[in-house]
């Protein structure tokens, strides 16, 4: 629910500018202008004797006005009398009285004129009255003695005070006496009883007059009441004890309150009813009051006149009285008189319309002076309640007066005559500013002067048109009012006044903001009592205004609480108790406007536990329980629970009784015997059970004999000569009596025993021994107690107890249905020889050997149990191929009985699973080779081996498919043929006599059978220095048509490397313009091969030299350096020699993955490459070749330290690089291999290549 409500400045001036448009033109006070009341005292005055009187009289004109009184007529004096003084620049007088004057020596009829130059305005007659309060006459109080039933009225006569003083009964402790229909206070003070009773016996009843002008209270003598009683009482019909008779009158004035009174005696006591004989009375204006006895109607009009009925009513009859309203008027306004104001040479009028009951009389005074006897002015002319002007001059200035008169009362207005010749001036400040909401009026104030009136035109903007039209509202008072303002209402507004005397204008600003809104308003919530809650709130505002958001509850302040926390877009209620229910407001507040949206908080709970519990209809068998529901706690009751407790039997336990409708208060409760009952309901709404009620007092029902028999009773042996007899014992309440004990009977079934009998107590089971094994019986239990036997109970039949079957099942065959499935027969055994409830057959049944294995295994026996008296059942899951056993026994509830004769019986073969692997090995150019195990479980004798395989060209796409068939005692094989560097998928299975098993697949890819790829590399890099230059060379192998560039730099430093092109495919390069004595670094790179460079070399040029060049290679420093890196060399080349006879790896691997070069990194199959295989006989799963690596297959007791595992083999070599290739083809689960194999011979230059 949201409301808004503008508070725009122009808005809540509205009716402030209405009111100037009705009144009359304000003349600005720097102008000549006759005088005006502005305040003065009330017509009927009346003062407190303890203060000074002020009686006021304030005047405004031009020039300032001064004062004059009368008093009853005659003018009064005040310098004659020192009490008496006048207000300075004001004619209100000040009588002080404070020093030993008397209010009485002022009372009177005061009237002030004030006046100037251009004519005298009057006040109203003003009366003067001191308050009196006055004490009550003594007199002598009789007390009252009254029969009960009997009406009384306590007179209270108050004294006469001025005003009225306000009446009250009270007693000796100043407590208000109560009131009722029965007893209550009348209009004239009055204390009426409509009948008495005894409890109105007292000797304290006062009436009380509260004196609110003096502030005092005055107290009549206490009135004593004795009410005396007489058996029977005596019922009557309604009289009235006020007003007297059938019919009244009553006037009362137009504008006043109403208050027509009816108060009734009668027994019982009546009940007063009202009606308006010919209408209704008025709707939102009438009021009951004193419990009906006072009719009240506010605002009374002419209208409200006619006859009004009271009528009391009681149930021996009723009484009425009617009231005749005539409703009278003092004078008052039509059309009241307003200052004009008149150019010279203009016409004019000045209207006094008043009206009344009776219709009041009209008569015209000027500056103070009936206007009969007044000087007279050709300008004027008076015609009833009008007076004309024509043709007016400055000397018409003054100040008329109208008085509308009856016999209820006067008006007196003063409205002047001002002449003036002024040209237009505008009142409203320059470049005010309004701002309005957007979709509200806009009223743009141009409070204006001249004389003649001026006439006002609007325009918008400083050079725009003047404004007409529907869009707009001219008032006569200057306002422009914009009734709808829209956001392009924005803008400078401009007001031109002008008359015949001049012109003049004026700019006001109006804005137009948007509106407040709440975009998310809070909503409805259910919460339980303890939960916490939220209500969101979130404005949208105009960006220059700053909005304030409150919460209200209930239309009031937020408690003062610290549960509720207010943030920036909601409020938060913590831990919610049941005084937070109510309405919650956001009111979000700008200086323009104001809106808001509630929501309802329901605070929920358990309901509170009912109380009064009451038992009636107290019988043997049934009671009746009543309550009262607790509060809901706004959540309605759906239900009741009763619960008892069994004082005797089981004190401190409740049990569930009953359960009823949640609109049900009481409920009927079946009973048992010989309970001691307390009761108590528990309340149940969604939310959740209240607590338990308070206990009912306890209620024993009498004792009597058992209404039933044990439950549950069975026969069953626990040995093969007992029986076993068990019952459910009754609970205490079900025993009906004290000394509760069962009748235990039994007898042999069909073989007319007579029955034998025990009484028991307090057991639930009897022992029968000596019985013979697994006979029936017929068995019964019966309750009794003190008072006598429950109902013949019901028999049951039983058993006694079992023993182990005799007998063991016999022709016991089998019949094979498959190689895992079996079904087996047998013959019942006799059922007398079970000796027992027959449960059913167990098979037991184990594997002998398996017959393609020839080899005895463990015995693990597998049991299968057939239910009832079966003669079949299906062994499943039996191995195929396979000797097994089994025998038969049957099953009593006491155990298994003997044995059947082991059955041999054998499982034709299977299919064989899947072999037990396959890996493809020796990768060559048209071969690979197969290697499998034999299946896990053959499941018969294997006869075969079949290979399926077919092609996968590079989109997946399978091409033809080649079977072979491989003996069975084969376990590899080599595939000639085959297309080179192409990927073949394989299918492989063995087969039995019965059938194929299920495969195993894998996948593997030839090796290409083409020139070698063509790995791009740099080789014998060398770069040689001079002062200012140096030359670069070096070999290129690769694709053609490659272009090189060289990079250079300053070694060790951090820039970027400089780089040269090279034309065309040359193999050297001269750096030119080098820093004589300075380290570079260089390097050679191939365009278009992405990152592929050379490793770097760094080199010296030499120093700066003025004399010629001399030749390096004649240089004995040059000579002695070949000669160290020779002898370093061969020193290398030693230690290899050694380490690799010795079995050591190169530790290169650092060094290569430091100056790995990308272009020579073997190439990936799956970018149509082709992948990297180990030496062809390492006879290793293919690597990174296959989608499916098959390295599962290699073999655990393989030796972690061959040298053909780690290549160190007859194939071993050394990379073109110079490191050993061994170290990177070692075994297959450790890592792939890196790099590429080559079967160029090692070379010392390319080894040295590799260390520079």
């Amino acid at each position: 629910m949201m409301t808004k409500k503008s508070i725009s400045a122009s808005r809540a001036s509205l009716i402030l500018f209405l009111c100037q448009m009705i009144t009359a033109l304000e003349v600005p006070l720097d102008l000549s202008q006759p005088p005006t009341i502005t305040q003065q005292s009330p017509k009927d005055y009346i003062v407190d004797p303890r203060e000074n009187i002020v009686i006021q009289c304030e005047a405004k004109g031009k020039p300032p006005p001064s004062f004059s009184w009368t008093r009853n007529g005659t003018h009064f004096d005040i310098d004659k009398d020192a009490r008496v003084t006048v207000k300075p620049n004001s004619g209100t007088l000040v009588i002080n009285i404070m020093n030993g004057g008397k209010t009485e020596a002022y009372e009177g009829v005061y009237q002030c004129t004030a006046r100037n130059e251009r004519g005298a305005a009057i006040s109203n007659n003003i009366v003067i009255r001191p308050s009196r309060s006055p004490l009550w006459t003594k007199e002598k109080v009789e007390p009252k003695h009254v029969r009960e039933g009997d009406p009384l009225v306590l007179h209270c006569s108050p004294p006469v005070g001025l005003p009225p003083p306000i009446i009250f009964w009270m007693d000796n402790s100043f407590q208000r006496l109560p009131q009722n229909e029965r007893v209550s206070q009348g209009l004239n003070g009055d204390l009426y009883f409509s009948n008495v009773k005894p409890e109105d016996t007292r000797e304290d009843y006062i009436c009380y007059a509260r004196f609110n002008h003096t502030q005092t209270i005055q107290q009549k003598q206490p009135i004593s009441v004795k009410v005396f009683s007489t058996k029977p009482l005596t019922e009557r019909r309604p009289t009235l004890l006020t007003p007297v008779g059938s019919t009244s009158n009553k006037v009362e004035l137009r504008g006043n309150v109403l208050l027509l009174e009816c108060i009734a005696e009668g027994l019982p006591t009546p009940v007063i009813r009202w009606i308006k004989e010919g209408g209704e009375l008025p709707i939102n204006r009438t009021f009951f009051e004193n419990f009906k006895k006072t009719l009240k109607i506010i605002e009374v009009s002419e209208a409200d006149s006619g006859k009004y009925k009271c009528v009391a009513r009681n149930p021996l009859g009723s009484t009425h009285h009617t009231i005749t309203v005539t409703v009278k008027a003092a004078p008052y306004w039509i059309t009241a008189p307003r200052n004009l104001v008149l150019s010279p040479g203009e016409d004019g009028t000045l209207i006094c319309r008043a009206n009344g009951n009776p219709k009041p009389n009209i008569s015209w005074l000027t500056n103070g002076v009936p206007i009969a006897i007044a000087p007279e002015d050709p300008s004027r002319k008076v015609d009833g309640d009008t007076i004309i002007f024509s043709d007016v001059q400055e000397r018409s200035s003054a100040v008329y007066q109208c008085n509308a008169s009856n016999e209820y009362g006067y008006l007196l207005a003063n409205a002047f005559v001002n002449v003036l010749a002024e040209p237009p001036r505008i009142l409203t400040p320059a470049n005010k500013l309004y701002q309005v909401i957007a979709n509200n009026p806009a009223l743009l104030d141009c409070a204006f002067f001249g004389s003649p009136v001026p006439e006002i035109e609007w325009f918008k903007g400083v050079k725009g048109s003047i404004l007409r039209g529907d869009l707009y509202v001219f008032h006569d008072n200057g306002t422009l009012e914009i009734p709808v303002a829209q956001k392009d209402s924005t803008g400078t507004y401009t007001c031109v006044a002008r008359n015949k005397l001049g012109k003049v204008q004026n700019e006001v600003h109006l804005e137009v903001k948007d509106p407040t809104m709440i975009i998310k308003q809070p909503e409805y919530k259910i919460i339980q009592r303890g939960g916490q809650v939220s209500f969101e709130c979130t404005i949208k505002h105009d960006p220059t205004l700053i909005p304030t958001i409150m919460w209200l509850k209930d239309n009031g302040e937020l408690p003062d609480d610290e549960r509720f926390i207010i943030h920036k877009d909601s409020l938060a209620i913590m831990n919610v108790t049941d005084k937070d229910d109510g309405t919650y407001t956001c009111v979000a507040n700008t200086t323009l406007d104001s809106v808001s949206a509630s929501a309802v908080l329901t605070v929920v709970d358990r309901p509170n536990p009912p109380f009064d519990l009451e038992l009636t209809d107290q019988l043997e068998r049934s009671i009746q329980l009543s309550w009262i529901p607790g509060y809901d706690n706004n959540s309605p009751i759906t239900n009741f629970v009763i619960e008892y407790e069994d004082g005797m039997h089981e004190p401190g336990v409740w049990h569930y009784q009953a359960e009823v409708r949640g609109t049900q208060t009481t409920v009927q409760l079946k009973l048992s015997p010989y309970v001691n009952y307390s009761f108590r309901v528990i309340a149940v709404n969604e939310i959740g059970r209240s607590q338990p009620s308070e206990a009912s007092e306890q209620y024993l029902t009498k004792a009597a004999k058992p209404d039933e028999n044990p439950s549950g009773v069975q026969g069953i042996g626990s040995e093969p000569d007992n029986l076993v007899i068990i019952w459910e014992p009754l609970k205490g309440f079900q025993s009906n009596g004290p000394g509760l004990q069962y009748k235990v009977s039994w007898r042999q079934k069909d073989v007319g025993d007579e029955w034998t009998s025990v009484i028991v107590a307090n057991v639930s089971k009897y022992i029968v021994s000596g019985t013979p094994t697994f006979v029936p019986y017929e068995i019964k239990v019966q309750a009794l107690n003190d008072l006598g036997y429950a109902p013949e109970p019901a028999e049951v039949i039983g058993h006694s107890g079992e023993d182990l079957p005799m007998v063991a099942p016999g022709n016991v065959q089998v019949h094979i249905v498959n190689s895992t499935l079996a079904k087996v027969h047998w013959d019942p055994v006799p059922l007398k020889t079970v000796r027992g409830h027959l449960q059913g057959y167990r098979i037991y049944y184990w594997k002998v050997q398996s017959l393609s294995k020839r080899r005895r295994r463990h015995v693990e026996k597998k049991i299968l149990t057939f239910s009832g008296n079966k003669t079949h059942g299906m062994l499943p899951g039996l191995e195929p191929y396979s000797s097994y056993k089994l025998n038969v026994r049957v099953v009593n509830g006491k155990g298994e009985g003997p044995a059947s004769p082991d059955k041999l019986f054998k499982t034709p073969e299977g299919v064989p699973s899947a072999p037990s692997f396959l890996k493809i090995t020796n990768p060559t150019l048209d071969s690979l080779t197969l290697e499998w195990g034999p299946p896990t479980h053959p499941n018969g004798v294997l006869i075969a081996y079949t290979l399926k395989f077919q092609p996968i060209n590079s989109t997946h796409e399978l091409g033809p498919l080649v079977e072979i068939r491989i003996p069975a005692n084969e376990t590899s094989l080599i595939l000639s043929n085959l297309n080179y560097s192409t990927r073949y998928k394989f299918y492989f299975y063995a087969q039995t006599s019965v059938g194929a098993g299920s495969q195993i697949t894998e996948e593997a890819v030839t090796i290409m059978d083409e020139v070698r790829p063509v790995y791009p590399r740099i080789r014998n890099f060398t770069a040689s220095a001079a002062e200012t230059y140096a030359n670069i060379s070096w070999e290129y192998e690769g694709p053609d048509h490659v272009n090189f560039y060289v990079e250079y730099g300053v070694a060790g430093s951090k820039e970027d490397w400089k780089k040269e092109i090279v034309n065309g495919s040359r193999s050297f390069f001269v750096l030119k313009g080098l820093t004589p004595g300075t380290s570079y670094k260089v390097r050679v790179g191939a365009e278009g091969l992405s990152g592929f460079v050379s490793s770097e070399d760094v080199f010296e040029t030499g120093p700066a030299m003025a004399s010629r060049q001399v030749d390096i290679a004649t240089q004995g420093w040059f000579i002695g350096l070949m000669c160290a890196v020779a002898l370093l060399i061969l020193i290398l080349l030693i230690v290899c020699f050694i380490r690799r006879n010795k079995g050591g790896k190169y530790p290169v691997k650092e060094k290569e993955d430091a100056h790995a070069d990308p272009e020579i990194q073997p190439m990936k199959e799956d970018d149509g490459t082709f992948g990297e295989y180990s030496d062809a006989e390492d006879h290793k799963p293919l690597k990174k070749g296959s989608r499916t690596p098959s390295d599962r297959t290699v073999k655990k007791e393989d030796s972690d330290d061959s040298l053909v595992d780690y290549g160190e083999g007859v194939n071993g070599q050394f990379n073109e690089d110079g490191s050993f290739i061994g170290q990177y083809s070692g075994k297959k689960e450790k890592e792939p291999a890196e790099g590429n194999e080559s079967s160029e011979a090692p070379s010392p230059v390319n080894a040295m290549n590799s260390f520079v």
